[in-house]
């Protein structure tokens, strides 16, 4: 078979997020986030680089609403930057920032294209982080009051909605790991910060009921998969606890009204906690419509006594990596969204990011030949199309990224987009894998001769 065949009515669309492509940075009342701050401190970020012009999307969004109608796809996943909206995390509104939004679902829904929004995508405001950021319980409140204005505001443009986006690299990545913003190392913070999200999460689905608002809601976790080296128990439990840090700890909650045990004995070793207070798993456990996910890749791994957090020993086998050095391993693809599906029953899921790092630069001609980017997409594609035959409720696919962007603590030297950026003259220039994209996206279907 050379042919594979998605379902009627499957979405193609594309994905991301405010400060990796806006820039505007100090403009139009836009308020300072913790992104802001972190870039622009010495070593946080590759080269120094910071969001400030980042891609100019700001500046040119109906130039790359224009290449999203070329490209053919007809649903497109962005964030909002919520100090665009409240410059100081919450009281007064920036009427600009809703007039840059409102203008811009327009033209979205002008060139026939769904728009997806994200609340929450990184940019915390900085003024919040100053108050004791998500580790302060006064941040969910401000948090439901941003979003019960967006569905207020655009409530009739935009229908489908997602809370947090990968709330793990939120709490985590950010807090205990130190390599994003706010840039903390502090297991027990952490552990407050991925609580303190679900709550937000739970209180921001039940007030996007509460504003009749249409459309459905959902979040977009980030998921990995770690495949035992061996059939041995000790690797086996090894590999579901690396696993579950980013699926169940981030599922469980949202869909049983509890955290895991295995791993809540594990935070409790170390002496960790999570800080639940009376209610706060009823209101996590909100019904959904819809849950995003974004995979990229996975390891083989195995029991290691010591070994981080987990016990879990990342195993080299060969695997092909990308530029930015991560193993090419659709049978992950494959494997977590049958596990979520197995775990957690028939909720629609939504690939809300998937794509690899390749820094392809344009040739003599002109052109982009980020033939490697086009087999990373096919490969992950066709271990989609499996899970779907195996029943898994997989509605659409939205690839990352549309455009080369700020990649956060690796600044400019790494490339996700379908659409190479100049980043000295931000001009715009469409790879291979744009036009690969575009055939697929049209067509729907796969075609590997």
């Amino acid at each position: 078979m050379t042919i594979f065949r998605f379902p009627d009515g499957f979405r193609w669309g594309a994905a991301t997020a405010s400060y990796q492509i806006e820039g505007a940075a100090r403009e139009d009342g836009r308020g300072p986030s913790i992104w802001d701050t972190f870039s622009h401190t010495p070593g946080n970020v590759a080269n120094g680089d910071n969001g400030d012009v980042a891609c100019d999307s700001y500046h040119r969004y109906a130039e790359d609403i224009k290449l999203l109608k070329e490209l053919g796809i007809k649903h497109y996943r962005f964030s909002v930057a919520w100090p665009r909206i409240f410059p100081a995390g919450r009281g007064e509104v920036n009427a600009k920032g809703l007039a840059y939004y409102h203008d811009f679902a327009d033209k979205l829904l002008e060139a026939g294209i769904e728009p997806y929004c994200t609340l929450y995508h990184w940019d915390l405001p900085q003024a919040l982080q100053d108050e004791g950021g998500w580790n302060n319980r006064e941040t969910i409140d401000a948090f439901v009051e941003y979003a019960t204005l967006m569905y207020k505001e655009f409530g009739g443009k935009i229908k489908h909605w997602m809370t947090f986006n990968e709330p793990w690299c939120v709490s985590f990545l950010s807090n205990f790991l130190g390599a994003h913003a706010p840039g903390y190392r502090d297991l027990q913070l952490a552990v407050n910060v991925a609580h303190h999200l679900h709550v937000a999460h739970g209180r921001a689905v039940k007030a996007f009921r509460e504003s009749g608002a249409p459309g459905r809601i959902g979040y977009a976790p980030n998921t990995e998969w770690n495949e035992p080296y061996s059939s041995r128990q000790e690797d086996i439990d090894a590999c579901r606890r690396a696993t579950g840090w980013f699926v169940e700890w981030f599922f469980d909650p949202v869909f049983k009204g509890e955290y895991p045990d295995f791993l809540v004995e594990t935070f409790a070793k170390r002496g960790v906690t999570v800080p639940i207070e009376p209610g706060d798993m009823e209101t996590i456990r909100q019904p959904i419509d819809f849950v995003g996910i974004n995979y990229y890749t996975g390891r083989v791994g195995r029991y290691k006594e010591g070994e981080f957090l987990f016990d879990c020993e990342a195993i080299d086998v060969g695997y092909e990596k990308t530029d930015i050095g991560w193993n090419i391993y659709p049978e992950g693809f494959y494997k977590v969204l049958t596990y979520i599906r197995d775990r957690y029953g028939d909720i629609p899921l939504l690939i809300t990011e998937n794509g690899a790092c390749y820094n392809d630069e344009p040739g003599a001609d002109g052109r982009v030949r980020d033939d490697r980017r086009i087999a990373y997409l096919r490969k992950h594609l066709i271990a989609l199309q499996r899970a779907i035959h195996s029943g898994v409720n997989v509605v659409g696919y939205l690839t990352w990224s549309l455009m080369d962007n700020f990649e956060w603590a690796e600044g400019y030297g790494m490339r996700f987009g379908l659409i190479h950026v100049d980043y000295d003259t931000l001009a715009r220039t469409k790879k291979n894998s744009y036009y690969w994209y575009k055939h697929v996206a049209e067509t729907n279907w796969l075609d590997i001769r």
